[in-house]
């Protein structure tokens, strides 16, 4: 009589694979969401009178309570104590709150109302934090601003539990397996939320020809409600998981404020932390100002009212194009067959080749800086291959450094020189833009699986959540940090195409050089300790 091997669920492919698309789409969903508001600012300022100084306030405010109130840390201890399962429903219904919260400040029904009357005369000065020159609020700022910046917070808590959540949900379905495929799988199809927002919150908020900024947002609670059943369903493979295996989430060995203390004392630890801020703050803060950037440093011509490239169709079909190159990028990391795997390779190239040409043909800097999350759908898979498979994750993070200082050297120096050839501009633009997102993929590929080896077990998630609130830190501070900047080095400058970007991206190139620095002493620290990052996850 053979004997029969019992398998559990995390031992099939297709069951751990449904695991990460569940945690996946959810964070897709909440990317959207996350900047719903950023394309159409200039919507905001003429239906709710909201300036620039009021929208950048509500949009830092997303940070504010993870990094000033520290409830990242709180996070982390709350999914080392409940565990996964527990953590990743309560993120989900956090964001889903900030979310409805937001949807009402925005809405029609918020103005004349008692709660308008109530914000307008109050979180007119906050103590401590005035002094200090952060505070979330102002005075003057309008009503429906204060509100939303409120709703964004806890949105705000919720999307960084939910991320700390995801990497250490994968972490339980993948470790001794495809690790860092996953997380950089999970990190690519999350990102093409932020392509979907730029295309369909406009669209939203203008639909039927009137105006109503507010359906843009209901479109991404909707999606939060998708995502909160995507984790729900996860909860219940999670829990049959848990009874496949016999094990109970940290209830055996519970959660101690000490362990804080071990991994703080861990300079492996310290040495990821510091990568992953000045990776994160080089990339997303850049983010922000990176259409403007392309303005001041290209030539761009009025394409013709009524033409095709000027009409609103051309949208939906270059998104279209966007998510054949992202699908067939995609799954040629998963193609058991060579000529299947360059024949999908083939199309993507062919379909970013056209991606980019209508780019060029809509002259908008908007649509050149779209092909930057695109490329990190194919790229960010592969990559996380290589270091499952290879390693090599210390000397990929040094590559990716090198790559950020080139970058932004070439966006600060060789740009302004190509300014007057609208092509030979373009094409650098876009390889540029597309070394950039590789850059970036090396940090899902090779940081975050990094973590494991380096702390115990039952302290991964409080580990995660301290890197994601050093992480919090960056975001909240270069955003402001360039825009001083800026301000400083362009003094009378109004036109907002006309700003000399190359003191800020000298900036944030210092960012890549210290990166590079940490990436070096990181890998030197490997060598000694014999941490196992450059070791392969598979083994």
């Amino acid at each position: 009589m053979s004997e029969k091997t019992y398998k559990v669920m995390r031992d099939s492919a297709a069951m751990r694979w449904t695991a990460l698309l569940l945690l996946a789409l959810a964070m897709f969903c909440s990317y959207i969401f996350m900047d719903i508001l950023s394309p159409i600012k200039d919507l905001m300022q003429t239906t709710r009178g909201w300036d620039s100084t009021a929208f950048g306030t509500m949009q830092g405010s997303e940070t504010f309570l993870n990094v000033f109130v520290f409830f990242l840390i709180f996070a982390g201890i709350i999914l080392d104590k409940m565990g996964v399962r527990f953590t990743a429903v309560l993120s989900g219904i956090v964001m889903l709150v900030g979310a409805v919260i937001k949807y009402y400040a925005v809405s029609e029904a918020f103005i004349g109302s008692g709660l308008e009357r109530w914000f307008t005369d109050n979180l007119n000065y906050i103590p401590v934090f005035d002094e200090l020159g952060v505070a979330p609020f102002y005075r003057g700022m309008p009503a429906s601003a204060k509100f939303a910046a409120v709703g964004f917070m806890i949105f705000g808590c919720g999307v960084e539990m939910a991320g700390i959540t995801v990497s250490r949900g994968i972490v339980k379905w993948f470790k001794g397996r495809e690790m860092a495929m996953a997380m950089g799988s999970e990190m690519a199809l999350a990102r093409l939320g932020v392509a979907t927002c730029m295309i369909f919150s406009p669209f939203f908020a203008n639909f039927g020809g009137k105006v109503d900024v507010s359906r843009s947002v209901a479109f991404g609670v909707v999606l939060l409600m998708i995502a909160l059943i995507m984790v729900i369903v996860y909860f219940f493979m999670d829990k049959k998981l848990d009874a496949q295996t016999g094990e109970a989430e940290e209830k055996d060995d519970p959660f101690k404020i000490s362990d804080v203390g071990t991994i703080l004392k861990s300079s492996g630890f310290w040495l990821v932390a510091l990568l992953c801020v000045l990776y994160y703050s080089a990339i997303f803060p850049f983010q922000k100002y990176a259409v403007n950037m392309l303005q001041c440093n290209l030539t761009f011509t009025e394409v013709p009212e009524g033409s095709f490239w000027a009409g609103s169709s051309v949208t939906l079909i270059q998104y279209a194009i966007m998510l054949v190159v992202a699908v067939t990028a995609f799954l040629s990391n998963f193609s058991k067959t060579k000529g299947k795997q360059i024949a999908l390779l083939a199309v993507s190239v062919l379909f970013l080749v056209t991606f980019c040409y209508m780019g060029y043909m809509r002259q908008s800097a908007e649509t050149i800086f779209a092909v930057f999350p695109l490329l990190a759908v194919g790229i960010t898979p592969i990559l996380g291959k290589v270091v499952d498979h290879k390693g090599k994750a210390a000397s990929m993070l040094m590559f990716g450094s090198l790559l950020l200082i080139i970058c932004h050297l070439t966006f600060a120096f060789v740009l302004p020189m190509v300014k007057g050839s609208d092509i030979m501009g373009v094409i650098i633009a876009y390889v540029t833009i597309l070394v950039l997102g590789a850059s970036f993929s090396l940090v899902p590929a090779s940081l975050w699986p990094s973590v494991p080896k380096l702390v115990d077990a039952k302290v991964i998630g409080s580990a995660y959540a301290l890197i994601f609130w050093i992480q919090n830190i960056g975001l909240w501070l270069f955003p402001l940090l360039i825009g001083k900047v800026l301000d400083k080095t362009n003094p009378g400058v109004t036109d907002p195409t006309q700003y000399n970007y190359t003191a800020p991206l000298l900036m944030l190139a210092l960012l890549g050089v210290a990166a590079l620095i940490i990436g070096l002493i990181l890998k030197r620290l490997d060598a000694k300790k014999h941490l196992g990052l450059e070791e392969p996850n598979i083994k």
